[in-house]
């Protein structure tokens, strides 16, 4: 009988041991995400799926340690103010191309940084937004400075 309880003990807290171990598998990296429209400066319109960073926390994380982010996908920093913001690339391997945004949505500067770089990228104008992508993106979807982003809530009013 002893045994038999000893045995369901030891078993349950294997159990339990497998599901956290699992657990602690998940990629909880992945912010809640949003699909973004660029209105090009010929009418036509180009998507992409982007995570939102809207949080202290979030902004400051970025896609750091990222490995992988495919084309169509990136991420939307959104600030509650106008301001010059600079962005770097401390332990971001991954190539990544940045759009500064005004509050209106327009595309005010795209730069191209490069992966683990302590140099700073600065917006030339106070704007509220920026978002991230792979490199080379932008150009290979043909969109350029003075382009609309659509942010819903945000530049869609």
């Amino acid at each position: 009988m002893k045994y038999l309880v000893m045995r369901k003990i030891i078993l349950f807290f294997i159990s339990l041991m497998g599901i956290v171990s699992f657990a602690s598998c998940k990629d909880d990296s992945r912010l809640p995400t949003t699909e973004l429209t660029i209105l090009r400066s010929d009418g036509s319109k180009v998507f992409v799926e982007a995570e939102i960073a809207d949080t202290e926390e979030t902004r400051n994380r970025g896609f750091m340690e990222r490995e992988e982010i495919p084309d169509g996908t990136g991420m939307v920093f959104i600030f509650d103010r106008d301001q010059i913001l600079g962005f770097w690339m401390k332990n971001t391997p991954h190539p990544l191309s940045i759009a500064y945004i005004d509050s209106t949505g327009k595309i005010r500067d795209i730069y191209h940084m490069t992966p683990f770089s302590m140099a700073s990228w600065t917006s030339t104008v106070s704007v509220r937004y920026a978002l991230e992508v792979p490199q080379g993106w932008f150009e290979r979807e043909g969109i350029k400075v003075g382009d609309k982003v659509i942010i819903p809530g945000k530049t869609d009013k």
